[in-house]
């Protein structure tokens, strides 16, 4: 059995940092393969194909998170943890959006006008009702990779190029894709993060030809698959 395994990087990361925390070391230098052979369960099976979708973080941004993607990305091509990169694109606009600071429940809490002192000089006024305080903020979205993931992830199942797959997202964006997948052969969705399973992703193990599995992944996941520090000539970022 051919598994092909189709990545939303930027799903997956995020599920990483909630699961092992932000600032701590030792999650990153992920071994994509390595973590998806761990999870495939069927019999007889070989991952044949590793697709990884993400976009490249802008450099005018964080130039020291767009040096460090950019190592880890040849890296993992280096390792063979993927057979295909499929680069999306990031895309930035202007917004204007109510002024917020963050609640004890995590949640976005607007703050109202009165008992606040805020700087001078920075590009914030009030609602012209009162009620709020707005700001012109950058906003930032990362774009395609849901869109690759289904791409790919039909064309190599329609194709006869692999004849079971695994989805590491949690993206109910993908819920049509995976649904046509599921009744043409096995498939694996696996939810990276710490929220539960998108309902629209869920299913029945029996529809199509059956074997289907769903998996929620844990910090143990990702420590364990962890690529060498060295690969070739790349080198594992500092705290990574």
């Amino acid at each position: 059995m051919k598994v092909g395994v189709y990545v939303d990087a930027f799903n997956l990361y995020y599920g990483m940092r909630n699961h092992c925390g932000r600032s701590t070391p030792g999650w990153r230098w992920l071994d994509v393969r390595g973590l998806a052979s761990e999870l495939c369960g069927w019999d007889g099976a070989e991952i044949s194909r590793v697709v990884y979708c993400t976009a490249k973080v802008d450099a005018k941004d964080d130039y020291g998170a767009h040096s460090d993607q950019n190592v880890y990305l040849r890296a993992l091509r280096a390792h063979g943890s993927i057979d295909v990169l499929e680069l999306g694109r990031y895309v930035a606009w202007p917004k204007i959006a109510p002024l917020a600071k963050e609640a004890n429940s995590g949640r976005a809490e607007i703050i109202r006008p009165g008992g606040h002192t805020l700087p001078p000089g920075l590009p914030i006024w009030q609602k012209e009702d009162g009620t709020m305080y707005l700001a012109r903020v950058r906003m930032r979205e990362e774009k395609g990779s849901d869109v690759n993931v289904a791409a790919h992830l039909l064309a190599d199942v329609l194709s006869g190029e692999v004849n079971a797959a695994i989805v590491i997202s949690n993206d109910s964006d993908l819920a049509l894709p995976l649904r046509i997948v599921r009744a043409l052969v096995p498939l694996g969705t696996v939810n990276p993060g710490t929220k539960q399973l998108a309902g629209a992703l869920r299913g029945s193990a029996s529809e199509g030809p059956g074997r289907h599995w769903w998996a929620k992944l844990s910090p143990g996941h990702y420590y364990r698959n962890q690529m060498p520090e060295t690969v070739g000539r790349w080198h594992k970022p500092p705290d990574w």
